[in-house]
């Protein structure tokens, strides 16, 4: 008759994570057993012999000698065989393990890495009684190891041998044994009328003949769990698994029962904490799905994601509860907040701009809901501000934002010198990284008035511009990734119908058009390539203040020049800008495998020009080329390009870097 043993897996996985604790109990249940006649009860009890509990050794240095006599026979037997006189001597040691050739070893080998005692000391030297002892305690451990993967007949035979230079070797050789397979699989509990249920039930990822892995089992009971949730079964139960090994067929059977709990709909949102940020009503706006919605834990889960994502809170709890309405489940949405102040300052010096240093306080609740106030200064030799930003997030609806500023600002670039008072406001559809969209847009207003200085033909000229816009922007984005896309393609456009009070009144439009798209041609190449044209018509250049012109050269634009630097310029070589622009960007983002993946090298080639007219003349390009390299960090790439100009003006310089986060598009 076969012989069952019976043992749950999550005793297997717990004994293997904590260094698989009890490994001896396993072995002893798993290992053949003697056939048990029936018992007389009237027979008379067996001897009991060695019963009893052994003290502990409480000497400090346990692991530098044997502790029992078969132990130390072992230990000097091994020092016999490795002509050692002192079985204390202590000596460095290497490790190797014979067998595996037939097993997967990857990843038995990263575990046993992570997991073993004579991994731990290797760099460290031990005589050849810790050395024995550790050899004997890995092999227990490469045994559980191997019976996590399917491996119930595993035999280990460790070995202590001298090595060069008078170190030792420990060789553990294996004999894996047969792999052992699932021959029935039971999970019960699901209905197969039901067809949600039946197909959780269908697509269960353990079948007949597969091995019988530890990860592979734990692994499907996860993925029952999360599906079962993205069905609509919030209070679904399901238990542990439960293996019975056959050793005679080198099978085994797999049992997990599943409660299902019944299919509910989404209910009301309730908040709990100690003075929320916001509540329910707002967290029912962020929400991406409505009462009466059948309920799916990848939903809840987005909410969790863009609670956190507000930086107004410290915890996020959620937890489904039974809801008023049968067939409901109302969400049980427990916030703490976080610090709502938020102190900031940087400083630093650019090219073109100078030294710079910056300071801002921010309240990021000032205006409950989510509206945050700012308030920010800069001090720098060509740049100084002063202004109030109010910014609303989920406003009206998720991903949404409202948007105001107010602020007093001088700027002396070469380009132009312009001392500006400014008013602006809007509403924009914004993408992020939990929830990338194809749309984006934005719709605004702007009132500024801005002395400025005029171009320089003589006497040094300033001119007042009083100026109303309403920008707007809109954007498609079918790319594959926000912050480093790989493949797909971006297009938008900006339009600002603009009112300008100089000289009289007089109306014109600044029209602008980005394109950039991405292509792999291998495992580690995308190639990506923009451009950008713009057009400013129903007004001469000399009557539209000098901030209001477009302006090329610069990280963002021509790399190879300094910012604002390509175009025509005055008498003294200062850039005037233009009504009309045109540039392009080739680039070859290469992922280097060194170093994990982690960096990339970008050759890149970039142009454009400015023109006197509003219409782009595709002539007199001024080019720029490099090298830039790419840091791919958790949060998206950290960009660092060098580039020089091929075709330079005078006052060009030869190098330029450039440092930002992202891709340069």
């Amino acid at each position: 008759m076969a012989r069952f043993i019976q043992c749950r897996l999550f005793a297997v996985a717990l004994a293997f994570l904590f260094g698989l604790a009890g490994r001896d109990v396993a072995r002893a249940q798993d290992a053949p057993q003697a056939p048990v006649d029936t018992l007389d009860p009237e027979s008379p009890l067996a001897p009991m012999e060695d019963m009893g509990v052994a003290w502990p050794d409480m000497d400090p240095n346990l692991d530098t000698k044997p502790t029992t006599e078969a132990e130390s026979a072992a230990a000097t037997k091994a020092a016999e065989a490795l002509a050692v006189t002192d079985i204390a001597d202590e000596r460095r040691y290497s490790i190797a393990i014979e067998g595996l050739d037939k097993v997967d070893a990857t990843r038995l080998i990263q575990r046993f890495n992570a997991l073993s005692v004579l991994k731990a000391g290797e760099k460290r030297t031990a005589n050849v009684a810790q050395v024995s002892r550790r050899a004997r305690e890995d092999g227990e451990l490469l045994d559980g190891i191997l019976r996590a993967d399917g491996y119930y007949d595993a035999v280990i035979e460790t070995r202590v041998e001298a090595g060069a230079a008078g170190t030792l070797v420990v060789t553990l050789a294996v004999e894996p044994g047969p792999l052992y397979r699932f021959a029935d699989v039971n999970v019960q509990g699901l209905d197969q009328e039901d067809a949600k249920q039946k197909a959780l039930r269908d697509n269960f990822p353990i079948n007949v003949r597969d091995p019988v892995s530890a990860d592979q089992v734990i692994a499907a009971q996860t993925e029952l769990k999360t599906k079962i949730g993205r069905e609509g079964y919030p209070f679904a139960k399901i238990g542990e698994p439960e293996i019975v090994i056959d050793h005679d067929t080198r099978t085994a059977m797999l049992n997990m029962t599943v409660d299902p709990g019944g299919a509910q709909r989404f209910g009301a949102i309730r908040v709990t904490g100690e003075k929320p940020p916001f509540g329910a009503k707002h967290v029912a706006r962020i929400a991406r799905f409505k009462p009466g919605e059948p309920y799916d834990t990848a939903r809840i889960d987005d909410l969790r994601r863009a609670i956190v994502a507000t930086g107004l809170v410290s915890s996020v709890g959620m937890e489904p509860v039974p809801g008023a309405v049968p067939g409901s489940v109302d969400l049980a949405v427990a916030l703490e907040p976080a610090p709502m102040r938020t102190i900031a300052g940087e400083a630093g010096y650019g090219t073109g701009e100078g030294l710079r240093a910056e300071v801002s306080w921010t309240h990021r609740n000032l205006i409950q809901p989510e509206g945050a106030v700012t308030v920010r200064g800069v001090l720098g030799t060509r740049e100084q501000l002063a202004g109030v930003v109010f910014r609303q997030s989920n406003f009206g609806q998720r991903d949404q934002v409202l948007n105001a500023r107010l602020g007093f600002s001088n700027t002396n670039r070469d380009a132009f010198k312009a001392t500006t008072f400014e008013l602006a406001g809007g509403i924009e559809r914004q993408t992020n990284i939990i929830w990338q969209k194809k749309w984006t847009w934005s719709a605004g207003f702007e009132l500024l008035a801005s002395n400025e200085r005029d171009v320089v033909v003589g006497p040094v000229a300033r001119k007042t511009f009083l100026i109303g816009a309403l920008p707007a922007t809109l954007n498609y984005d079918g790319s594959d990734d926000l912050l480093d896309p790989a493949r797909g393609f971006r297009i938008g456009l900006r339009l600002s119908p603009e009112l300008s009070l100089q000289d009289g009144s007089f109306g014109y439009l600044r029209a602008q058009l980005d394109g950039s798209a991405y292509i792999p041609t291998g495992k580690s190449v995308v190639m990506a390539g923009r451009v950008r044209l713009a057009a400013l018509s129903g007004a001469s250049r000399g009557r539209i203040a000098p901030s209001r012109r477009f302006y090329s050269g610069g990280g963002g634009s021509v790399r190879g020049y300094g910012f604002q630097a390509i175009g025509p310029r005055d008498v003294n070589n200062d850039p005037i800008g233009g009504r009309g622009l045109a540039e392009f960007a080739l680039e070859a983002r290469i992922r280097l495998k060194a170093f994990g993946g982690a960096f990339s090298v970008v050759p890149f080639v970039d142009g454009g020009n400015i023109y006197s007219s509003s219409t782009p003349k595709f002539t007199g390009f001024r080019f720029g080329a490099g090298l830039g390299v790419r840091y791919h960090s958790s949060f998206g790439p950290i960009r660092i390009d060098v580039g020089t100009p091929i075709n330079p003006q005078t006052g060009d310089s030869p190098v330029t870097v450039f440092v930002s986060l992202g891709q340069a598009f």
